[in-house]
């Protein structure tokens, strides 16, 4: 479809405009166009717009060139079927010496997260059961270069699922494999945090002793928990998705049901939080997955018309939206532009410009810098080394092409080193397989000359583009995204209740909130790298444990939704009792989102401002006098909250935990499935009071960033906002 996008229009204006009456202008003209008809419908992948944006350059640049020698129908049907070619070279080559198919790369990687999250789970058990601090921190270390490696395999999974969908075999035996793993993995991840969590918090009272009356909660009982959960996270990732898995979970259950009361005491409330993520990991292990079926059912509408199909109407919707329109401007401008300029330098290299630019086509915002500067390096090296290996095998034109395995080994290394990445990587392979695939084409020392200098205009031109139609610096939406952040926790933090029927809300705002906080993660790593110019630089260390603050929030919430789910699930068990018992723990979250909820909109309101001197003139506006280096205000109303009462939170956690201890007791268990439902109850009720702990504890960090980063854009004032 992309590809029709490209050669149709070119084959009809090639028929109507003749390519002896082509010129610069009107090349660039057509170009442009011809770009804004590939960029502009959605629903297209972006390596599809990459080679349909190529054949657009080159089927127009190549036709101003040879004039009249150009067959207007011949020569854009050329183009497609030398990129068919390209493509099948590209299969060949993943077929051989043995196939590489993504639906086995999943599973492979499916096997090592698996093996990664269950030893994990196994050191932070033994962690938890460690006889000393040092011990449990030794543990700790260890597990936490697996959380990274874990990382990333949750992305290679995710990566790989994308081209799973390229690979409809009509094979039984690859069916389970195309199932869409990603978000089910990425579930296990929040109880394994939620356990590094508790244990960073309760290290100091190591080793961990729970007592119920006469019973202590230790290393036997969690050993038989390992091993189950260790089973089902295996059978989780690997097993067939359309057989249910056996559940074990009644053992597990067994030896939790000691748990029969919630401690009153705070430096207890990690340790039932670890168990209770624990159990939580188990649960969402047993959970059954979504089948092929099911994904099908619950597609999207362009998903359901087919892979390949999608129809016009679709495509080019009739509601323009800007999030559309602005990126296909900017291709469009800079395409036309890097061909205009191109061909003036060189008529006969002209096009090089044009595909730097349709090479470099983008899915989102990126660092343009940054990504330009390793992209002309890599050109440069690839170009360099081309030149070098002509010249050693002048003569044997085989020999040429043995000399790019070395440097496909180099380039791979620069694909993951932070300095190149993925950009620099490629484009320095492009650039030496430019030159060492050339034959009579004149000296390769000219050539590789005019190369660069077509990149270099080509990425000059996406640069101008850029500024000129999005000149809006990545620090500042960095700090627009900020505010939104606050404001997204503010609603989540006002949704959480023991109400019937809520936990959907707040999952929906936790949501809302794990979207913001990612997007904030890229506008900072984005200002990272843009040159500061004459701007303030850019207080990145500062902003990057911001972001791991909101991230912790992010999986709190997570894990509060689903302590408050499951407690919503119990309560049906307990009929009108529940209802009178839960009254005071309402009255307790109130109080706790109420200084919750005024923290975060204290620093929402900073957020907004993020500068003394922007105070400093609303102040002037309202004719308030104000001495803000000394924190004097003649009006106390302008930041509602003066800090953290420290006092204050431990008793409103304090009063939480003896109402939900008063509550649990009245609950008589007289059977098995009596004490199993008591302890659930104990588990989520201690769960939630360590979330709210930890979420005001997270609050004062972001408090002290915030206050950070005025200091930062204000150093020769004293910042004291209370």
């Amino acid at each position: 479809m992309p590809r029709s996008r490209a050669w149709g229009p070119a084959l009809l204006s090639l028929r109507l405009i003749g390519p002896a009456r082509l010129s610069r202008g009107t090349i660039s003209v057509a170009v442009a166009l011809g770009a804004f008809l590939v960029v502009f419908p959605r629903g297209t992948h972006l390596v599809a717009r990459r080679i349909a944006l190529g054949q657009t350059v080159i089927v127009y640049v190549i036709a101003y060139i040879n004039g009249v020698n150009t067959e207007a129908t011949m020569h854009p049907l050329h183009v497609a079927a030398s990129t068919a070619i390209g493509v099948l070279a590209c299969v060949l080559a993943l077929l051989l010496p043995y196939p590489r198919l993504a639906c086995w790369e999943l599973r492979l990687n499916c096997e090592r997260l698996a093996e990664n999250v269950s030893e994990r789970l196994n050191l932070y058990v033994k962690a938890f059961c460690a006889e000393d601090n040092a011990l449990g921190l030794a543990y700790i270390s260890q597990a936490k270069p697996l959380t990274v490696a874990g990382a990333k395999l949750l992305q290679s999974i995710k990566r790989y699922q994308e081209s799973v969908k390229w690979e409809r075999l009509p094979l039984r035996f690859l069916r389970n494999f195309y199932s869409n793993p990603g978000e089910r993995l990425e579930e296990l991840e929040i109880p394994l945090r939620g356990m590094e969590m508790a244990l960073t918090s309760c290290t100091a009272s190591l080793p961990v002793r729970i007592l119920d009356g006469e019973t202590i909660y230790g290393p036997v009982q969690l050993e038989e928990n390992v091993s189950l959960t260790q089973k089902q996270i295996k059978n989780c990732l690997l097993r067939d998705s359309l057989t249910a898995p056996e559940s074990n979970a009644g053992n597990l259950v067994e030896s939790h049901q000691t748990l029969q009361t919630i401690s009153t005491r705070h430096q207890d409330l990690p340790s039932f939080f670890f168990l209770f993520c624990m159990k939580l990991l188990h649960c969402k292990s047993l959970a059954k997955p979504i089948t092929p079926t099911q994904q099908k059912g619950s597609s999207t509408p362009c998903k359901q018309t087919g892979f390949f199909k999608s129809t016009w109407m679709s495509n080019w919707s009739t509601s323009v939206s800007r999030k559309r329109l602005m990126p296909a401007f900017k291709c469009s401008l800079s395409l036309g532009l890097a061909v205009l300029f191109g061909l003036i330098y060189s008529k006969k290299d002209g096009y090089w410009s044009g595909l730097t630019v349709a090479i470099s086509l983008a899915a989102a915002r990126e660092a343009t810098f940054k990504v330009s500067n390793v992209k002309a390096q890599g050109t440069v090296l690839g170009t360099v080394y081309g030149v070098f290996g002509c010249f050693v095998f002048e003569r044997y034109l085989s020999l040429r092409f043995i000399s790019l395995l070395p440097w496909f080994v180099v380039t791979n290394f620069l694909r993951h080193s932070k300095m190149y990445g993925q950009a620099g990587g490629i484009s320095a392979v492009i650039g030496a397989v430019l030159v060492l695939g050339r034959k009579n084409f004149g000296p390769p020392s000219e050539f590789a000359i005019a190369r660069i200098v077509e990149t270099f205009i080509g990425l000059s031109c996406s640069i101008m583009v850029d500024l000129l139609l999005q000149p809006t610096r990545a620090s500042s939406l960095a700090k627009v995204q900020l505010l939104k952040c606050f404001e997204t926790l503010s609603a989540c933090i006002g949704s959480i209740s023991l109400a019937a029927n809520n936990r959907t809300n707040l999952l929906e705002n936790q949501r809302r909130l794990k979207m913001d906080v990612s997007e904030l993660g890229k506008f900072i790593a984005e200002a990272e790298v843009e040159p500061n110019f004459w701007f303030l630089p850019f207080h990145s260390s500062c902003y990057f444990e911001l972001l791991g603050s909101f991230s912790k929030l992010v999986d709190l919430l997570l894990l509060s939704a689903d302590a408050v789910g499951l407690l919503e699930h119990e309560s049906q068990k307990f009929g009108a009792s529940w209802k009178e018992s839960v009254n005071k723990l309402d009255g307790d979250l109130e109080l706790f989102k109420e200084m919750a909820g005024s923290l975060v909109k204290c620093f929402e309101d900073v957020a907004k401002l993020l500068s003394l001197k922007s105070l400093e003139k609303e102040l002037e506006n309202k004719s308030i006098p104000h001495d803000l280096e000394m924190g004097k205000s003649s009006n106390r109303n302008i930041f509602k909250v003066s800090g953290l009462d420290e006092d204050r939170i431990d008793s409103i956690i304090s009063s939480y935990l003896q109402h939900s201890k008063e509550m649990v007791d009245k609950f008589h268990a007289a059977d098995e499935g009596g004490r199993e439902l008591k302890s659930q109850v104990v588990l989520c009720l201690s769960a939630l009071g360590f979330c709210m702990s930890n979420l005001i504890k997270e609050t004062s960090e972001i408090k002290k960033r915030i206050i950070e980063i005025l200091q930062w854009e204000n150093p020769s004032k004293h910042i004291n906002l209370h």
